[in-house]
């Protein structure tokens, strides 16, 4: 059974090789001219520019689910605090379990 699906990974894989490597081929006939490289220069500089207009719009909708008021940060801090208070208890009980204080040994 791997043995199958490993020969059918790697048929896949060499099947569709060929086309990834010629994805950028430096020897490709249609991009001989300088205006054939030129007009593929503006056609990607065009789709970058509408991909980053897309990304600006999706972010500028996104923004006010992304906003932390003063408040939630101060929340957030304090039971960070607490949190670090009661690690910091744990693994003295802890410690003080491991040195033989059998008090400290409660779950």
């Amino acid at each position: 059974m791997k043995l199958g699906s490993f020969v059918r990974a790697f048929a896949l894989g060499v099947a569709l090789l060929p086309a990834a490597a010629l994805a950028d081929d430096p020897r490709d006939p249609t991009m001989r001219s300088a205006a054939a490289r030129a007009r593929d220069r503006a056609i990607i500089k065009r789709m970058n520019q509408q991909q980053l207009a897309y990304v600006r719009q999706r972010d500028a909708r996104n923004r006010p689910t992304y906003r932390v008021t003063q408040g939630e940060r101060d929340r957030y801090e304090d039971a960070r605090a607490e949190y670090a208070r009661r690690m910091a208890a744990w693994r003295h009980a802890v410690a003080a379990c491991n040195a033989g204080r059998w008090e400290y040994c409660d779950n």
